[in-house]
């Protein structure tokens, strides 16, 4: 069990205000001010100073968040077990980018299938929404395309998948080109937090390029819609491979081959550093990935 200070602890570093922790704890300011020294001076250092007004985290209480949310997590994580066993039942509980869950769905329903009694939450955003939910002790894993923080969480590589370009088998470009060539058509991107769209944005820039080369671009909310503008010759898009097969299969849309321009990107498999359930994680991943 959590020591009650410690969740006051974490609740301080969600705000960054005493008053609003105290509000959301249903405590007085002074209980939590009291329970911030008490935490100090059991580990013998600050744990919060003020940058004029604002409140922020020194580095020994950076290390005692990390700690302390990997710990909470695992205290709900076994809350959950227990009460599982109680009821004779599973659960899985996980996040994935849009791209990472597509392609665990076959492995995926093998696992439910194999387990009945299995209940799952399986979130699906951006791999900043799924590192808040790790933090939050709402989803126990996620599988994310993106970079993160290796010093808060453990992680496995999961797969590397080429990200090629495609358009409609009637779009008007060239089986191949080079990248300034692509330079003159439309492209189709994800919003600004899409993991396809910041992975292009750093390949571009390592090219001497950005998106505001090229002279249209069309941006769009969700993977389904970048897909379906491209299949109907709406310009061009760049795509995980292993998101598009069926269309390439079915002729919906073709590969552009660029001659002098490629990129292959790793999906990561990641959990709160320091968790005692690594053994679990593991043996999910090793049952998820291909």
């Amino acid at each position: 069990m959590l020591d009650f200070r410690i969740h006051t602890f974490l609740c301080v570093c969600r705000h960054m205000n005493y008053t609003r922790a105290a509000a959301e704890l249903h405590i007085t300011q002074p209980a939590v001010s009291q329970h911030i020294r008490y935490l100090e001076r059991e580990y013998g250092a600050k744990l919060f100073s003020y940058k004029g007004k604002h409140l922020q985290l020194t580095q020994a209480g950076h290390i005692l968040w990390n700690a302390a949310t990997a710990i909470s997590h695992d205290d709900t994580l076994l809350k959950e077990h227990l009460h599982d066993l109680q009821q004779h039942n599973r659960s899985l509980s996980f996040g994935a980018t849009p791209t990472a869950g597509t392609g665990i769905l076959d492995k995926l329903s093998l696992i439910l299938k194999q387990n009945g009694d299995m209940n799952l939450h399986m979130e699906i955003a951006d791999a900043d929404k799924l590192l808040q939910s790790l933090d939050k002790g709402t989803i126990d894993f996620a599988i994310v395309e993106s970079s993160f923080d290796q010093g808060h969480y453990d992680s496995l590589l999961f797969s590397t998948e080429p990200i090629v370009a495609v358009c409609s088998d009637g779009y008007d470009t060239p089986v191949e080109m080079t990248l300034s060539d692509l330079m003159h058509h439309r492209l189709i991107i994800g919003e600004r937090h899409a993991g396809v769209r910041r992975i292009l944005e750093r390949k571009l820039a390592e090219k001497g390029y950005t998106l505001e080369h090229f002279p249209s671009r069309y941006e769009v909310g969700s993977l389904s819609a970048v897909k379906g503008l491209a299949c109907r010759d709406c310009g061009i898009a760049f795509l995980y491979e292993k998101s598009v097969q069926k269309e390439l299969a079915e002729g919906r849309l073709r590969r552009i081959a660029i001659t002098d321009f490629s990129v292959m990107h790793a999906f990561s498999f990641l959990w709160r550093k320091g968790s005692m359930y690594r053994a679990l994680f593991t043996q999910i991943y090793d049952q998820l990935k291909d």
